[in-house]
């Protein structure tokens, strides 16, 4: 897939199939629709949360469909109400939806129009496959648990030789960041207890550039592709959501561009997010790498 056809697929999102509350829906299934109303609807209420929210939707499919083509099998870890799902199946893809929260199947069933979808509820951690995946994908969800060491490599184990892991966490580097480095951590176990909970209030270690470079290293994965992103303007971070109403779109998105030009050394402190692609070497590339060790 090309990345027009990408971006004009994530451009017509809003169009996703709507569905309607009834008075009957779980709690869960509320919540998630409340999330909806400004992801895929465009009943933007924060404009900060919507920008944010998009920036990953768009640079995390960017990441898979670069090096992905329509037919790909994809499976979503912890993907709650599905939309990443949804869209990477309308796209072509054969997309399997993953999470611990087995009642929100139906809800996210309710938003399937097209596309092949299937479904794997359970924890990540124990799940099994007669075959592996071309690529993994983990939206905002290393941060929620006790061992992200572990969940990578179970990640890996889950793709095929060859195949990609695609992750989008918060960047542990940026200067409102006061959550401890994993790698500084002598116990995880500690954290064990509090991991799986939703939103900020869950997250227990926001992983650094430098961590992802050696907890891939340590899982086989090669990083392929590291993207940082969405500055304090963008989602509305220091008191700026108020800016974020009166100010056009496109000139926020111009400031967004600016800011992921800075060096490195400074882009890792001003940037709230980041995306990464890591790719599973195939035996081809292990024997290189055997051969130029």
């Amino acid at each position: 897939m090309t990345q027009r056809n990408c971006h004009e697929r994530l451009r017509s999102s809003s169009a996703m199939k709507r569905v309607h509350p009834s008075a009957d829906w779980p709690e869960s299934w509320r919540r998630s629709y409340e999330c909806d109303l400004q992801e895929i609807y465009g009943q933007v209420r924060n404009r900060g949360y919507f920008y944010a929210y998009d920036a990953r939707r768009r640079n995390a499919l960017a990441l898979l469909t670069e090096a992905l083509s329509p037919g790909a099998r994809i499976i979503d870890i912890g993907a709650a109400q599905g939309n990443f799902s949804l869209l990477l199946a309308e796209m072509g893809f054969d997309v399997t939806w993953n999470d611990l929260r087995g009642e929100l199947v139906d809800y996210v069933r309710l938003k399937h129009e097209r596309g092949a979808l299937h479904f794997a509820v359970g924890n990540a951690f124990e799940l099994r496959f007669a075959t592996t995946f071309d690529a993994v994908l983990i939206a905002e969800i290393i941060e929620h648990v006790a061992h992200p060491d572990e969940l990578l490599l179970k990640a890996a184990r889950l793709v095929r030789p060859g195949g990609y892991i695609v992750m989008t966490t918060p960047n542990g580097g940026y200067l409102r960041n006061r959550l401890p480095r994993f790698s500084d951590c002598p116990d995880p176990s500690v954290f064990e207890s509090v991991q799986f909970k939703p939103d900020s209030d869950g997250h227990i270690f926001l992983l650094h550039t430098d961590e992802v470079h050696q907890l891939a290293g340590k899982s086989g994965l090669q990083i392929d592709g590291l993207r940082l992103f969405t500055n304090s303007l963008t989602n509305g971070h220091m008191k700026l959501s108020h800016a974020l109403r009166v100010l056009p779109r496109s000139l926020v998105e111009r400031v967004e561009r600016l800011t992921q030009r800075l060096p490195p050394v400074i882009a890792r402190r001003l940037l709230v997010q980041m995306a990464v692609r890591m790719k599973k070497p195939d035996a081809t590339a292990r024997a290189a790498l055997a051969t130029a060790a």
